[in-house]
């Protein structure tokens, strides 16, 4: 009498290659002081006409994309290419209009300058 294991037989499976690119949040860090709110992130290997800088009604959102050029490429024996995406919650008292941004060593510094109303100031007291 033959007995029924219940195994089912497995084809092998064949790898599929995928064209999805890794998505990586930067690592940032972010500084305040009286006149602006300043933010720094690790981009290696972005060249600035992959970055894409973007802030509307209160949020900033940094997206950027690094590609390698081949194997001979500086990049590509320390990096893969690789897509960068964070975004943030910009505190109210920003002036939009006057945010800047400098792209330099693979690292994003984003000066976001605070609005006049939200800088502090020195009140006078009058007597009488």
């Amino acid at each position: 009498m033959a007995r029924e294991t219940g195994l089912v037989k497995q084809e092998p499976q064949s790898l599929v290659q995928s064209d999805q690119r890794p998505a990586l949040t930067p690592a940032c860090d972010i500084y305040e002081n009286k006149e602006e709110v300043l933010l720094l992130a690790d981009l290696p290997g972005v060249a600035t006409d992959q970055l894409k800088i973007n802030f509307d009604n209160d949020e900033l959102t940094l997206e950027a994309r690094r590609e390698l050029t081949g194997s001979g490429s500086p990049l590509s024996a320390e990096y893969r290419a690789c897509d960068f995406r964070r975004e943030f919650i910009v505190p109210a008292g920003i002036d939009g209009g006057k945010i800047t941004a400098e792209l330099k060593d693979g690292v994003l510094r984003l000066h976001l300058p605070k609005s006049e109303e939200s800088k502090p100031r020195q009140i006078s007291v009058r007597a009488g």
